[in-house]
């Protein structure tokens, strides 16, 4: 099963026809997964499902019919365990972005988190989760599949909000601000904190 958000909205790809229950299901062929996606995306359905019987085929298929984005991100944290976020969109975020052609996902993940904040001396300290959600870029829906690692900083220096990506401010969280944060933020975003 893989949960992708359309806005805050489940689109659940599984191959147990036991987990519609609660929904509406729609077949794996490109009208009927549009039609999912849009009754989502204007909130006409809390949550849909996306039925193919084999679980290892149905994200490939699913991918053919929606063009797929691999990210990276990071959930940054310094030395007095604050965690970087981004806003943008009227939105709390973390960093992240597309890779680049020769990138692992771990360099892109390095980059993006560098690019959009301007922090530096990144590591990475293991790898969280991946995350999926769909977005629209030039009238097209894209699938958004995001690696997500855990980062650790000793920067201590100015942060840089990424205009060209919209990125209107970037800021040092303790644990009172994430919460709060978190309340503006997206599903996907919230997932993250939730273990």
């Amino acid at each position: 099963m893989y949960k992708v958000f359309v806005k805050d909205a489940p689109l659940i790809l599984t191959n147990r026809l036991s987990d519609t229950v609660n929904g509406e299901y729609f077949m794996l062929n490109g009208q009927a997964i549009n039609s999912a996606i849009d009754a989502l995306a204007k909130k006409k359905m809390e949550r849909a499902f996306i039925y193919h019987p084999n679980h290892e085929e149905i994200l490939k298929k699913f991918t053919k019919k929606i063009p797929l984005e691999i990210a990276g991100g990071g959930v940054v944290t310094n030395k007095q365990g604050k965690v970087l976020f981004i806003y943008r969109n009227d939105k709390w975020d973390l960093p992240k972005g597309k890779i680049e052609k020769g990138e692992s996902i771990e360099e892109c993940a390095l980059r993006e988190v560098e690019e959009e904040t301007g922090v530096k001396g990144l590591k990475i300290e293991n790898f969280l989760r991946t995350t999926y959600h769909i977005f629209k870029r030039n009238g097209t829906y894209k699938l958004k599949e995001v690696h997500w690692y855990a980062m650790k900083t000793n920067y201590k220096g100015k942060l840089v909000g990424q205009k060209s990506e919209g990125i209107e401010k970037v800021k040092w969280k303790g644990p009172q601000k994430i919460h709060k944060a978190l309340e503006n933020s997206y599903t996907n975003i919230r997932s993250l904190f939730a273990d």
